[in-house]
């Protein structure tokens, strides 16, 4: 019997009562509140404004000239050469003349918050490492919103993205999605209605952490692969302890509900597809099998992270729907990323159906995503791809917000979109662009030219 389910003696007797009195009620039905600190995110002053005469990225794989971008009520109203009179009528117009217009950019893959600027280990709140199973945990909760990386990285044009826990655990707790707007609370910071992420770990960092430190399992990674497997056997039960008393319930009854547990409420939330899995795996064999172990328990296995030897697998990555959020060139500072190449992100995009992300990993690298991903351009290009800006800013924005289920609503410029824009003062890929102007949900919180909008901090070198 599963330990999760009321005792057969408990349901006798409520079946047995029911028997005896059919008037009898029922008590009040138990439910898990699965969004318990909801964001209270309110976007900041705002009017219509009409970006004018740029080269435009929409991040769809257009590239417009002297084009348009009309923003009104937060959204994107419009996009192209021509836009009505009517529409455009009182907004106010920045001419972008010279300039180049993409969409927000997106990352990820960012610990922002969890381990803040300065460093210190009284600010060092990403990792749990007590246990390889720390479900419960909530990186959210870890969040500082004053850590001046925020504004570093707003300065670069990131108007989304996603706090992670660390990778020295298999299951290392949930990550939450974040505008990149000023805010003394996380939660004022929190996309709304963003689906929560699990961060798990493959391969050296939870056996180095758990086997090798403190002689408890994984120690290798047939360790590793029993402990996801045995987790997910107890989640199991654990939603169908659940599943039936909801039915139990639905039909009459009146049971008794299955006792709560924070990491099996995350583990049943990826189970029901709530809760999308964002896994730290660098080696190709790994990725196949965490594709395997989400068939085994009926979960979709979401996006790979780092994935150095993402191309060995790209097809298989493709047909299986997953993303692959990786580095241009991060290489050879371990054992299992010792396989790279520098066409890896390219030829993991070159296949039908594919999800290729640049992602920072850095609180340094994530203020230049842009030019991380000209890298990968350039390198590709010298190898006989022929890659375009248009098609590589997906990389940053639509693909990645397609990692984070937040496609409906951000990630590339069409009528409907949120209005999370980038002005930059020339073409994004270029060593020497610049974000000009930043706009989050069509409120402008980043200005290059106006020092109200350079947020400044004492933690930070060089102000005064």
């Amino acid at each position: 019997m599963s330990k999760f389910a009321p005792s057969m003696t408990v349901i006798a007797v409520s079946v047995a009562l029911l028997g005896c009195n059919q008037t009898q009620k029922q008590d009040p039905q138990v439910t898990i509140n699965k969004n318990p600190y909801p964001s209270t995110y309110q976007a900041l002053p705002r009017s219509a404004t009409l970006l004018t005469n740029a080269t435009v990225l929409t991040g769809k794989g257009e590239k417009l000239e002297q084009a348009n971008v009309l923003m009104v009520d937060g959204k994107i109203k419009a996009v192209g050469t021509n836009i009505a009179d009517e529409l455009v009528a009182g907004a106010t117009v920045i001419d972008a003349t010279d300039m180049w217009i993409t969409p927000g950019i997106i990352d990820v893959h960012s610990h922002l918050g969890v381990y803040p600027s300065p460093s210190a280990d009284a600010h060092s709140d990403g990792n749990e490492v007590t246990n390889p199973n720390t479900a419960e945990v909530w990186a959210e909760h870890s969040v500082w919103p004053q850590d001046p990386a925020f504004n570093r990285a707003r300065e670069g044009g990131v108007t989304t993205l996603q706090i992670l826990p660390g990778s020295a655990n298999l299951i290392g707790g949930r990550g939450v999605t974040l505008k990149n707007t000023p805010s003394t609370t996380m939660q004022g910071m929190k996309f709304p209605d963003a689906p929560y992420g699990l961060k798990m770990a493959c391969g050296e960092n939870p056996k180095g952490a758990y086997g090798r430190k403190q002689t408890v399992a994984p120690m290798t990674r047939m360790g590793n692969m029993a402990g996801y497997r045995q987790a997910f056997i107890e989640a199991n039960e654990y939603k169908l302890a659940w599943d039936k008393y909801e039915a139990d319930y639905a039909a009459g009854l009146n049971p008794k509900a299955p006792e709560r547990d924070l990491t099996y409420d995350t583990l049943k939330g990826v189970l029901e597809g709530e809760i999308l899995i964002h896994n730290h795996c660098y080696k190709a064999e790994e990725m196949a099998m965490m594709v395997d172990l989400g068939k085994e328990f009926n979960y979709h296995s979401g996006t790979f992270h780092h994935a150095i030897e993402g191309y060995k697998i790209a097809d298989l990555l493709a047909e299986n729907g997953n993303c692959a959020a990786m580095w241009p060139d991060w290489w050879g500072f371990k054992m299992e990323a010792n396989d790279m190449i520098v066409e890896n992100v390219a030829m993991v995009d070159a296949v039908k159906n594919s999800c290729a992300v640049v992602h920072s990993d850095s609180s340094t690298t994530i203020q230049r995503l842009n030019q991380e991903t000209a890298k990968i351009m350039y390198s590709a290009n010298q190898h006989g791809f022929n890659l375009t800006e248009e098609h590589v800013i997906s990389w940053i924005t639509s693909n990645a917000a397609k990692s984070l289920g937040i496609a409906d609503k951000t990630g590339s410029l069409e009528a409907g979109k949120n209005a999370d824009v980038v002005i930059w003062n020339g073409n994004p890929f270029s060593v020497y662009a610049q974000a000009d102007k930043v706009f989050i949900d069509g409120a402008k919180v980043f200005d290059r030219q106006d020092d109200a909008y350079r947020a400044k901090s004492d933690f930070m070198l060089g102000q005064q």
